[in-house]
């Protein structure tokens, strides 16, 4: 097993890029500690073709700065097939965490690579908005070029404060997004990663909608083709929810 230590995670992500997993280094464990209440952002993305690998959270909960078995009774997992993203979002209080990558299968060749970011954004319903938004994007829900009406259902909470939709726009097509069935408060918003580092950098932001209460979020005439990442994010406790792409067709590419 190999340990890093990251020190004191902040909302600048962390990126370990081009990290691998053979038979004789099948596990490795990232270390970090938060200092206040925070949302711990993580994506485990591109994992090498055939090869498929889970990410866990864990907080030393003895407080004795190793992973151990005790910690390993409660935690987090994300565990998506084949080797599409991973991703945990998690709210929670300060403390000492871990952060494990291993292997659920390797290629023939043995080796398995992968990327990991980690942050930690304010806590959900803080003010402003935008700092507590995940600043990380992992595909976790992918939708492929949209040719028609697309709806998806899901659920954040303090164990999962975002969702991710990775979606793409062709020519002479546009989308309206909205989110509705909420039984409590929840936002969105449209990114384009334009350097496609998977991370929300400044200018990338193409439009939020963050109603207050159970009211319906909506983000309209969106026209230009290229690729999306839309975020729903827990503002004040679980709700289940709808999202509706609803494409149309331009005139214009």
């Amino acid at each position: 097993m190999a340990l890093f230590n990251l020190g004191t995670l902040g909302s600048t992500p962390v990126v370990k890029n081009n990290f691998n997993l053979n038979p004789s280094e099948l596990t490795d464990v990232f270390q970090f500690k938060i200092t206040s209440g925070k949302n711990i952002n993580l994506s485990l993305t591109d994992i090498s073709p055939g090869d498929n690998a889970d990410i866990r959270l864990f907080k030393d909960a003895n407080l004795n700065g190793v992973l151990d078995n005790f910690d390993r009774k409660v935690g987090l997992v994300s565990n998506q097939g084949s080797n599409h993203d991973d991703a945990i979002n998690f709210k929670t209080s300060p403390g000492t965490f871990f952060v494990e990558v291993s292997p659920v299968n390797l290629a023939s060749s043995g080796d398995l690579s992968y990327d990991l970011a980690l942050s930690a954004t304010e806590p959900s319903g803080t003010f402003p908005l935008s700092a507590s938004f995940s600043n990380l994007l992992p595909k976790e829900f992918v939708l492929g070029n949209l040719s028609g009406d697309v709806t998806r259902t899901g659920n954040v909470n303090n164990q999962n404060t975002t969702d991710a939709y990775n979606f793409s726009l062709g020519s002479f097509e546009g989308v309206n997004i909205k989110l509705n069935g909420l039984s409590t408060d929840a936002d969105i918003r449209l990114i384009r990663d334009l350097n496609n580092n998977r991370i929300v950098d400044a200018g990338e932001e193409i439009a939020r909608s963050t109603n207050g209460g159970i009211t319906s979020e909506l983000i309209s005439n969106i026209n230009q083709s290229g690729n999306y990442f839309l975020q729903v994010t827990e503002f004040s406790g679980a709700t289940n929810y709808n999202v509706t792409f609803d494409h149309f067709t331009t005139t214009f590419a």
